[in-house]
Parts: C-alpha cells; sequence; structure tokens
C-alpha cells in the first residue's frame, strides 16, 4: 500500500511538474519568514544575550511573563488594543457589507468601475503617505479641516486633533475606513458576481423589489464568506496593525493610542529588550489564536455546515 501510494505520488509529481516549479518559491517563503522564526520563540523563555546566542543564553523559563503580568504599562496597552481592535470590527465590518452591496447596486458599469478603483487605490498607499496625509489635513495652522470649522463657526480657534487623546480612536477608524474598505469587498465582490441570475429573476417574478432581492438573494448567498470573514476579524481584535498606529501617534496621544504591537516594538527595537518583548508578542499571538478558533467552535455550534477550521 506504501508502495503504490508512492507511485502514485510521484506520477502525479511528474505530471503536474510544472505547476509544483510555480509553487515552489512561495513554499519557500512561508518555510523562510513563516516557519523558521518559530526557532525564536525560546527567546521567551530565556534570558537573551546576544553574544551568547538562543541556545547560550540562560533558561529564566516564565520569567519575562510574570514581569509582563506585574507591568501596570502592559494593561492600559492590553485595553487600547482592546478597544480599538473591537471597535474596528464593529465598524469596519458591517460597513464594508454595505458598501458591498451599494456598489453592486450601481447599475451603469462604467460608473461602477470608476468606483470600485477609486475606493480600491488607497489601499496601495503606504501608511507613511497616509498618516502624513492625516497630519497634514487636521494640522492647526494649514489644515483644510481646522478651516472650514472656524470659518463655520464651529469652532473658536484651530485645534490640534493629532494630539487629543480622545480623538485619536475616531480619527484612526476614519483613516483606516478610508484606506481599506475598497480592497476589503473583493472578496465579497467576487462572491455576488458567482450567484445565479436566474435567483434574482425567479424573486422578480415573484414580485421583490431591489430591497428584497439583496435581502433574500444577495446576503445568504453572501453568508458562508461573511461568516469565514468574521471568524478572521475576530483574530485581528489583539493584533492592531503596527503601521497605522505607529504612523498615527505620538507622545501626546500615548495614553489612548499605544496598543501592544507598538509596545513590543519600543521594547524589542528600542530598549533592546528582546527576550520581554519576544514574550509579549507571543503573549498575543497566542491570544489571537484563541480568539480565532473559539469564534469557529461558535460558528460550528450555530452552523454545522460552516466548517473553517
Amino acid at each position: 500500500m506504501a508502495k503504490e501510494r508512492k507511485s502514485e505520488f510521484c506520477r502525479m509529481l511528474k505530471k503536474h511538474r510544472m505547476f509544483y516549479l510555480f509553487l515552489l518559491p512561495a513554499v519557500v517563503m512561508v518555510f523562510l519568514f513563516s516557519y523558521m522564526p518559530f526557532w525564536g520563540i525560546l527567546i521567551a523563555f530565556k534570558d537573551f544575550k546576544m553574544a551568547r546566542g538562543i541556545m547560550g543564553s540562560e533558561w529564566v523559563g516564565l520569567e519575562h511573563f510574570r514581569k509582563l503580568f506585574a507591568d501596570p504599562n502592559f494593561y492600559r496597552v492590553l485595553k487600547n488594543t482592546l478597544i480599538i481592535g473591537i471597535t474596528t470590527l464593529l465598524t469596519t465590518f458591517p460597513v464594508t457589507i454595505i458598501f458591498t452591496v451599494l456598489v453592486n447596486e450601481i447599475l451603469k458599469t462604467k460608473f461602477k468601475k470608476v468606483v470600485q478603483t477609486v475606493t480600491y487605490l488607497p489601499h496601495f498607499l503606504s501608511w507613511v503617505v497616509v498618516g502624513t496625509f492625516a497630519y497634514q489635513i487636521l494640522s492647526p495652522s494649514s489644515g483644510i479641516v481646522n478651516t472650514i470649522l472656524v470659518n463655520l463657526g464651529i469652532l473658536d480657534k484651530s485645534v490640534y486633533f493629532m494630539a487629543q487623546p480622545n480623538m485619536f480612536v475616531p480619527i484612526y477608524l476614519i483613516v483606516n475606513l478610508w484606506k481599506e474598505t475598497g480592497y476589503s469587498i473583493v472578496v465579497y465582490l467576487a462572491v455576488i458576481s458567482g450567484i445565479d441570475t436566474e435567483q434574482y429573476e425567479a424573486v422578480s417574478i415573484d414580485g421583490a423589489n431591489r430591497f428584497q432581492k439583496i435581502l433574500y438573494v444577495t446576503l445568504p448567498a453572501m453568508l458562508p464568506t461573511i461568516c469565514v470573514m468574521l471568524i478572521l476579524n475576530i483574530g485581528t481584535i489583539i493584533t492592531v496593525g503596527f503601521d497605522p498606529i505607529f504612523n498615527l501617534y505620538n507622545d501626546a496621544t500615548y495614553q489612548t493610542a499605544d496598543v501592544i504591537s507598538t509596545f513590543v516594538y519600543r521594547k524589542g527595537m528600542v530598549d533592546a529588550q528582546f527576550d520581554y518583548s519576544t514574550a509579549v508578542g507571543l503573549f498575543q499571538n497566542v491570544i489571537s489564536l484563541t480568539l480565532v478558533l473559539l469564534s469557529n467552535w461558535f460558528a460550528r455550534k450555530a452552523n454545522p455546515e460552516y466548517r473553517v477550521i
């Protein structure tokens, strides 16, 4: 039996060798950048000294995790991460679905393509560019937002929005929506394009209007994909992206803007506490994986047909 399987595998490998050749660079990249770094997890359990290397450094067990849970700054960072992660999920996820449906309902093909392109392009801008753009338009001296609000009499004088701790989360949400919503709808539009047009024709014969077509045809067809995307997005609640936060926050907004990813950066790259920062990163990744598994478990319990993992 083993010889038969081996010969079958060799035959398939030879038959589809060109496909496997195209796949090889991706496999090598995933191995180098996703599996090889697993070795570095050991740093979280050692008193890491760069001169001694990973294996030569002294084993300290859970010492860095004890230090982590005793650090009051960590709980502030964890709170900020959860607030930003949950609010991002509650705003971005439904907005993406609603925007997808609205784009799909555009009847003129040319205008529809223009809307898709215009909303899709910001995704390809670097967060450095986007962060600079946000600072410019919200500038107290020459920013267009302050100019409009002062001229309309809404504000008595210009406000430095980027230095207001209570304004950071709304600014982050707006900028993130503008940058990523157009890109996020691609998957949903692909699902909608695969819906059989006969379903729309059938409900039209029954007298359904456009809203009812969305309610009884479009959304049910999108539901499995929505479940998958929701599960994946729940896993990002505690892994708020480093790039957007790093390019939007400053010293004045640390109390509400500092998250785990930026905390890891400062402890590791700035303070050179590689062992401690590795422990924080490992904690973050374990919680993220746990959230994904739990959300998948709840999805399977709610509807066994939607199996993701």
